[in-house]
């Protein structure tokens, strides 16, 4: 197979164009040419007026070797690589069994891996099963009422179940790991589409159909699912060695090999683990706000006269602005067509994080405004983010009444420093509901300030992004985990020996993909040891950067 990048053709072109386009850019005749699979495709806006389709093919010809000679100075046609993944160990006979901690895109990947190599993992949630937890979850958006233990952050499928279930990222992957994860969503019930589309997502509802099937598999594999099972504790050995973990309940399960996906709120497991003495560094993260705009005011936007082409849906955007006082300010988790959603895990705090569905149909466009801070912003204790990130949290469910509605402010009157007391034509969707009031109350004085810059700027690339009437939603806080667990190239703990943090909880991940792609590197790196290999470190190239894209 050869591969051609950058084939570019009109919005809405006929389907057999294309083989007409790659025929005239090879100069190859049409039975040369003996199978097209598309592996990307992505589109050009920067001409609205003239919007192209982007294409990455994998062709089958009859003379490869030729064409690529003919071809040899042309940087957009080479070998395609082979991307299909391969399994670095079996499970020999009676081999102990690893434990998943958290079923999140991570722990969900990580125990699938290991199930289908033969490990039989063990999976511990402290949540409930996704339907469940779906109606808790609903539950607190509906009523008010909070399940500490069955939320947003806590359950299964992780925090990416509600959510936009958007698949891409900015990580560098080599091994082609990505592919392996959007192969196993597609055989879980993805639309195929997300193995081709540049910019795939999935929505909720499907989500949670899809957790489902990755769960059935797991276990018709051998592993084994226990939900209401919250870590509270590590059994260590000789050297620190893991030996064992300890449940809420007092049961004690022995293990050597502990996958530690627990996702970016697991705040009380952050203490558990500081106090077991495992080594753990305070990370940099993003707060802010969400903010909604009429989807059909993006559309145009982006689109211009293209706006409501159903080939190209909702339209999304990506801002950046770096600020004079040093603050970097960018939209995150942007949601076309979606809601904002209420995402605490603890009483008494108010948390805000965007969602959508598949079809992306709702009438508000959403995404996190956020401000960059570091470890210099808050006092140097390893788990003083985790404190600050729950200031702001505190101070936003008492601006939003109490009830756990929360603190909104209009777009003028948040550049202007004045509350705001009514709302206009944008209507808030967050639920259980928006009390008008004044942000600042529940942000940095940098924060507000760097915003508020940032809003201008991005009014002057979006002409209509700083409308007086846009809603903006407080607070995002869990943008990444405020915490590291350091691992080595081997992906176990600097000085725990058998644990592998794993995934965006341990601050290694992003996202839906980047966490999944994470948790397939940690099920191989624990595979290999289990079976008396060595890691090769080049596995380990690129595990250090966490993102925050997540969605």
């Amino acid at each position: 197979m050869l591969r051609l990048t950058e084939l570019r053709l009109p919005l809405g072109h006929e389907p057999e164009l294309l083989r007409a386009a790659i025929l005239a850019r090879l100069g190859i005749a049409d039975d040369e040419l003996l199978g097209v699979t598309v592996f990307r495709r992505g589109h050009d806006a920067r001409k609205p007026r003239a919007i192209m389709w982007v294409y990455t093919l994998d062709l089958a010809l009859r003379d490869e070797p030729g064409v690529l000679a003919r071809h040899a100075g042309d940087a957009n046609l080479r070998p395609a690589p082979d991307t299909r993944y391969k399994f670095v160990a079996h499970a020999p006979e009676g081999a102990p069994r690893p434990v998943v901690i958290g079923t999140g895109p991570c722990g969900l990947l990580a125990a699938l891996v290991l199930a289908q190599m033969g490990f039989r993992p063990i999976i511990l949630e402290r949540g409930k099963l996704v339907r469940e937890r779906t109606k808790d979850t609903w539950g607190l958006w509906r009523r008010g009422v909070l399940v500490p233990e069955s939320n947003v952050q806590f359950g299964e499928g992780g925090a990416g179940t509600f959510s936009d279930g958007k698949l891409y990222s900015q990580i560098k992957d080599p091994r082609h790991y990505g592919r392996k994860v959007l192969t196993e969503f597609v055989k879980a019930g993805a639309p195929e589409e997300i193995l081709y589309v540049s910019r795939p997502h999935i929505g909720t509802f499907r989500l949670v159909s899809m957790v489902e099937s990755m769960r059935e598999e797991i276990e018709r594999l051998g592993g084994e699912y226990r939900f209401g099972c919250k870590v509270t504790g590590l059994r260590l050995g000789p050297g620190r060695q893991v030996e064992g973990v300890v449940l809420e309940s007092g049961e004690e399960i022995a293990t050597r090999s502990v996958v530690l996906a627990i996702g970016h709120s697991a705040r009380d497991s952050f203490v558990m683990l500081r106090d077991a003495g495992v080594h753990l560094e305070a990370k940099p993260f993003s707060i802010g706000v969400r903010i909604e705009h009429p989807q059909g005011m993006i559309d145009r936007l982006r689109w211009g006269p293209n706006a409501g082409n159903p080939l190209l849906g909702a339209a999304d955007y990506k801002l950046v602005h770096h600020a004079r006082n040093g603050r970097s300010v960018y939209s995150f988790c942007m949601c076309p067509g979606g809601t904002v959603v209420a995402a605490t895990s603890e009483p008494g705090r108010v948390v805000t994080n965007g969602m959508s569905q598949y079809s992306r149909a709702e009438r508000n466009a959403n995404a996190g405004i956020v401000v960059g801070i570091s470890p210099a912003d808050y006092p140097d204790d390893v788990l003083a983010g985790v404190e600050f990130q729950r200031r702001l949290e505190s101070a936003a469910f008492l601006a939003g009444g109490g009830d756990y509605r929360a603190p909104g402010q209009l777009v003028g009157d948040f550049l202007a420093g004045r509350p705001s007391t009514t709302l206009g034509d944008v209507l808030p969707s967050y639920k259980p509901g928006v009390t008008p009031t004044d942000l600042s109350l529940c942000l940095p004085d940098f924060a507000v300030a760097a915003m508020r810059e940032a809003l201008l700027a991005f009014d002057r690339q979006m002409p209509g992004f700083a409308r007086p009437d846009a809603v903006m939603t407080g607070v995002e806080t869990r943008t990444s985990s405020p915490i590291r667990i350091r691992r080595g190239w081997d992906f176990q703990s600097l000085n725990t020996p058998g644990l592998f943090p794993a995934g965006e909880g341990a601050g290694y991940a992003g996202g839906i993909l980047s966490a999944g792609v994470d948790g397939i590197r940690v099920a191989e790196a624990l595979a290999l040891l289990a079976t008396g290999q060595e890691v090769p470190r080049e596995m380990s190239r690129g595990v250090e950067a966490s993102e925050t894209t997540y969605g």
